[in-house]
């Protein structure tokens, strides 16, 4: 396969640059702050937890690896969006290509590691006499590689069929990234071929990740309900209740941005929408996981004095 099949070499990412002088100053500085607490809290977090082994376990495996993500996924289009406020805001093909390509892979590896959290959340509270024994450093490398290598197989699923399609005279995104169903609208050749890979990519994606989440925490719910103090089975949900708080924002806004897009004419909301599970999210998840979270705290503390004095 050609690496362009099109006769557009670049194109133009509208973003926000539709928006008055004023308002585009407001958007500058208000993702400049948002991406300057992702990188922040998520490199913050992935460095704290390596340096405790307190926190070695299965759980902070996962959320080192879920903090990686978030790094890595903030990275691939929000310097490209912060730098478009201020210059020309074009990309070049091969550029949007990769963009592409690095967000579908970093979503999709999301979802399923937010999954093997669910499952972990699962064992530690259903099966906890045998929790070392069923998530063992072997389970948990296993879990993480199937998310990513799920995750590259639908990123590159994404791309191959875009690469397949004609760009012939319209360059124009109206999007602050090159995503598939805004680039779609661009093709001057048929793409029944790749909403048809969308569709079926996105919709095993969904479904088996929330089929597998709701499983788990049906489960999780039955076993809380049968303990008996209630003291219990608050412990129980606060071990669970920054992850179940992580999925409805990750999955909710995602279903919102999607559901937006697919009506007639609502590209603009899309594009507005998109700016939550884009940008937002990455920067939150740090905070659900270690603001109530005592053993990140004891750790903070512990890594601070250490450093500090």
């Amino acid at each position: 396969m050609t690496l362009r099949n099109s006769s557009v070499t670049e194109f133009i990412l509208v973003g926000f640059s539709d928006q008055p002088a004023l308002q585009l100053l407001f958007f500058f500085f208000f993702f400049l702050v948002i991406y300057v607490l992702t990188v922040v809290g998520n490199l913050g977090l992935i460095t704290l937890i390596g340096m405790n082994s307190s926190l070695h376990t299965p759980m902070y495996f996962f959320l080192f690896n879920l903090s990686l993500i978030d790094f890595c996924y903030s990275c691939v289009f929000t310097p490209k969006m912060l730098n478009d406020f201020v210059s020309e805001n074009t990309i070049s093909y091969v550029g949007c290509m990769s963009q592409l390509f690095f967000f579908c892979f970093f979503v999709n590896s999301e979802c399923y590691v937010l999954v093997s959290m669910a499952y972990d959340r699962y064992v530690a509270i259903c099966n906890p006499l045998l929790y070392t024994v069923i998530m063992s450093p072997k389970v948990c490398t296993l879990l993480m590689l199937g998310s990513y290598v799920i995750g590259f197989g639908g990123a590159m699923a994404h791309t191959g069929s875009m690469l397949r399609l004609t760009f012939c005279e319209s360059n124009t995104i109206h999007h602050y990234l090159c995503e598939v169903l805004p680039l779609l609208q661009l093709s001057c050749t048929s793409t029944y071929a790749n909403e048809l890979v969308f569709f079926i990519v996105v919709g095993v994606v969904i479904t088996v990740s929330s089929i597998s989440i709701f499983i788990s925490y049906a489960l999780i719910l039955s076993n809380i309900l049968r303990i008996p103090s209630a003291e219990g089975r608050s412990k129980a949900f606060g071990t669970c209740g920054s992850h179940v708080v992580a999925v409805a924002l990750f999955f909710g806004s995602g279903a919102f941005t999607y559901l937006t897009n697919s009506f007639p004419g609502s590209m603009e909301e899309g594009r507005f929408a998109s700016v939550f599970y884009t940008n937002l999210v990455p920067m939150l998840n740090p905070l659900i996981y270690s603001l109530r979270n005592k053993d990140v705290k004891l750790a903070l503390d512990k890594t601070l004095k250490r450093v500090l004095f």
